[in-house]
């Protein structure tokens, strides 16, 4: 009894069923005390559900941590909004009807199906997502998978005794005491756990209670905590930008219907950066060029493949040419014509338009679709090129292409000036010769005279492009969740909230529950780019956007990477309460800029 009083002591208060029970969103009778010998605690993202994060190929270093920073919108930001964790493959009410398949680590599922079937076992899923934001979503979630836990934790604003919540490493701490307070029984405790910075805060949390224990006489818990490989993916594009804008769309709302007064929350806005305008090239085309490149060069291997892009023009394509060619999203069709070599380090085709009197430009002394190349190759080797072998009348095909920019998106303030972001851009790319440095000897003929016999096609002089495509890399809507090769974007977001969170977010992978509150920031277990902190739609005092001067921009981005151009994307969740940017058939991304 003098032991049980000593833990009673330390955590503050007495435990039993009915206080621990209401720390879970469930509506469930817990097991009784002595019938449970072993408790199994599950983290939810990216631990058993691969929580979508902000795309580093779609957002600027910058932008990446004002997305995951609670102090730039006044409702919450990334972690706050239900929306994106709705927004999940093509949203709740299609993924529901199919459990979510293809967004669950399945080895941890299995796991938690053990541990239902386990009769001395309490099964517990905990996270540190709001209360009121997410319980009914993520019931939702895990009951279409058909798992049942004795126990779900989200985090409350308050907990059941008072508690306050300095970071969701504390929550789950103080959540773990509530468990092995009550269950006295058990005699061993597994937490699985992504994150390796919580994977020690636990070990730390339950090697200090197992002193506790000793040093009241008790014998000590086997306590395990397993970390579980990192996941992570994105959303389709066009969804994540629209759920961003809708975002914004609110941020701006409240600060206009002035439900927060506070002079440095001021209206944000999405802008771009183009890189380089493109005919891209559909991914099972790509499939196709690298799968003629094999059937044609069967030695060439150790490459890093591309070929989904033939170059228009670096940057922002000028409008008397886009409107020449159809302008954005137009439609042309290629025929593949011959495959050639550079130096053994780079492979390229060139293409000839289908009909051959087609309208089409390029910077590129010809059309040509660069198909992979080796370490310390560029793709603007590609107009080194001399020699091109004719590819064979049964190996030559047709394959569509559509108009489209390299976007890297970044977030700014509503009022900073147009022509101010013109001007970054221009600086971006101010290192940049506007002369090509490798001259062609197709450059040194009449530029009256059309490709592959088109003699009626002008050829167009008018605009040399500057820099922005000496890129390399290939990209993916999913899966891609790690911040390498998280490169380029204007660098202007300009802001950062209260001198933490503004730049971070591009350097390695971050789990949703790595977390620290507003207002303390640096307890716990350090400051975080991400915070669940429930405190909508009112902005502490201490919060808000705080503004700088513009960061060097990065370097450019991956060339060859497309800005996914994917179909109509079913809305997310329930209908919203403001309308969002969602484009018609065939989304344009421009209407969400």
């Amino acid at each position: 009894m003098a032991s049980d009083q000593t833990i009673r002591a330390a955590y503050g208060h007495t435990h039993t069923l009915t206080a621990l029970n209401r720390w879970s969103i469930l509506d469930k009778k817990l097991p009784p005390v002595d019938k449970i010998s072993t408790i199994h605690v599950y983290d939810f993202d990216n631990t058993l559900f691969q929580t979508p994060l902000p795309n580093p190929k779609l957002w600027n270093m910058q932008t990446l941590g004002q997305l995951g920073n609670p102090d730039i919108f006044i409702n919450g930001g990334w972690w706050h909004d239900s929306r994106i964790l709705a927004a999940t493959g093509e949203g709740v009410e299609q993924e529901e009807k199919r459990a979510w398949d293809g967004w669950w680590n399945e080895k941890i599922v299995e796991l938690v199906r053990l541990s239902m079937k386990q009769s001395d076992a309490l099964c517990v899923l905990l996270t540190g997502r709001s209360e009121q934001g997410f319980s009914q979503l993520i019931k939702r979630i895990v009951a279409s998978k058909g798992l049942e836990f004795d126990m779900i934790g989200l985090k409350p604003v308050v907990g059941p005794n008072n508690e306050r919540f300095s970071s969701t490493m504390n929550f789950k701490q103080i959540f773990i005491r509530a468990l092995l307070g009550t269950y006295k029984a058990a005699n061993e405790i597994r937490i699985y756990e992504d994150r390796p910075r919580h994977v020690d805060g636990f070990r730390d949390f339950l090697a200090d209670y197992n002193a506790q224990l000793v040093s009241s006489g008790r014998n000590p818990i086997t306590a395990e905590v397993i970390r579980v490989a990192e996941l992570s993916t994105t959303l389709d594009p066009v969804v994540e930008v629209a759920e961003v804008q809708h975002l914004i769309n609110i941020h701006n709302a409240l600060i206009r219907e002035r439900v927060v007064v506070d002079g440095r929350a001021k209206p944000l806005a999405i802008r771009k950066t183009v890189f380089f305008t493109s005919y891209m090239i559909q991914p099972a085309d790509t499939k196709r060029l690298i799968a003629l490149l094999h059937s044609m060069m069967p030695e060439v291997d150790d490459l890093k493949y591309l070929a989904n892009t033939i170059l228009i023009t670096p940057r922002p394509c000028p409008r008397h040419i886009l409107d020449k060619i159809g302008g954005l999203n137009s439609k042309m069709k290629w025929e593949v014509a011959d495959i050639g070599s550079y130096q053994s380090n780079l492979w390229a085709v060139r293409v000839r338009p289908v009909p051959a009197n087609a309208k089409f430009h390029t910077d590129n002394p010809s059309p040509s679709v660069v198909l992979g190349l080796r370490r310390g190759a560029r793709p603007p080797d590609v107009n080194r090129i001399r020699h091109w072998q004719p590819v064979p009348a049964d190996k030559t095909f047709v394959f569509e292409t559509t108009v489209g920019e390299k976007v890297m998106l970044r977030i700014e303030r509503e009022d900073q000036a147009a022509d101010q972001s013109d001007d970054q851009q221009d600086k971006l790319f101010s290192h940049k010769g506007s002369k090509r440095k490798f001259v062609s000897d197709d450059d040194r003929q009449s530029r009256n005279n059309g490709n592959y016999g088109n003699s009626t096609r002008d050829y167009h002089t008018s605009y040399q492009g500057r820099g922005g495509a000496e890129n390399r890399g290939r990209g993916g809507y999913r899966g891609g969740g790690t911040s390498r090769g998280n490169r380029g974007g204007g660098g202007r977001g300009g802001f950062k909230g209260s001198g933490r969170g503004g730049k971070g977010g591009g350097h390695g992978y971050r789990s949703l529950d790595d977390v620290e509150t507003r207002d303390n920031s640096q307890g716990g277990f350090g400051s975080s780019a991400v915070s669940y902190d429930d405190t909508l739609p009112s902005m502490p005092s201490q919060g808000g956007p705080q503004f700088q001067q513009p960061i060097p921009p990065p370097p450019p981005p991956q060339y060859g990477q497309p800005f996914p151009q994917p179909g109509q994307w079913p809305a997310p969740g329930s209908a919203p309460t403001q309308a969002r940017p969602v484009g018609g058939p065939g989304p344009d991304l421009q209407s969400f800029y």
